[in-house]
């Protein structure tokens, strides 16, 4: 009989951490960052993906010290200068809006996060009708995914310690 009682605890808690699952792991008072590529060609997705890896090594260290919300919005606006020498040195038409932007809804890393308006820096390249990347620059997640680029997140086995008990006190 505890068996059962403790098979039926652990599965009432399993559920609500599985339901918990897709809470965002986005703060409310964040910002978010974003690269809209010209349009879906093959150079212009690439040129895309060599601005974001010229900024993650010119401008994102930058947001690795930011403690605050407000430190991170300082080192935005006093640094704008790095941003466009990276994008002026590809001689390509652009723009950038640091404000409030709409984001469609996105997914990421599995969780699908709504649209919406968001303080956000977003650079727009050419016509802007491409594929766009995307991160959060606070709290500084664009640093903690700078080497995670190719992962499959498909392909990750989750282990749950509560599946462990359950698989203990049944054999």
């Amino acid at each position: 009989m505890k068996k059962i009682l403790y098979i039926i605890l652990i599965i009432i808690v399993l559920s609500f951490y599985l339901t918990n699952q897709n809470n965002p792991i986005i703060p409310s008072n964040s910002i978010r960052f974003r690269i809209i590529a010209n349009s879906n060609s093959n150079i212009d997705q690439t040129t895309k993906k060599q601005i974001k890896k010229d900024l993650e090594t010119s401008f994102f260290p930058l947001l690795d010290k930011s403690k605050s919300l407000t430190e991170t919005r300082n080192i935005i606006k006093n640094n704008e200068y790095i941003i466009k020498n990276t994008l002026d040195s590809y001689n390509i038409p652009y723009t950038i809006n640091y404000g409030t932007n709409y984001f469609p809804k996105k997914t990421y890393k599995g969780i699908n996060y709504d649209e919406g308006q968001y303080e956000s820096l977003v650079i727009s390249l050419g016509e802007a009708k491409g594929n766009n990347w995307w991160c959060v620059m606070y709290p500084p997640l664009c640093l903690l995914d700078m080497n995670d680029e190719e992962e499959d997140y498909n392909e990750v086995e989750y282990k749950f310690y509560i599946q462990e008990i359950i698989s203990k006190l049944t054999s």
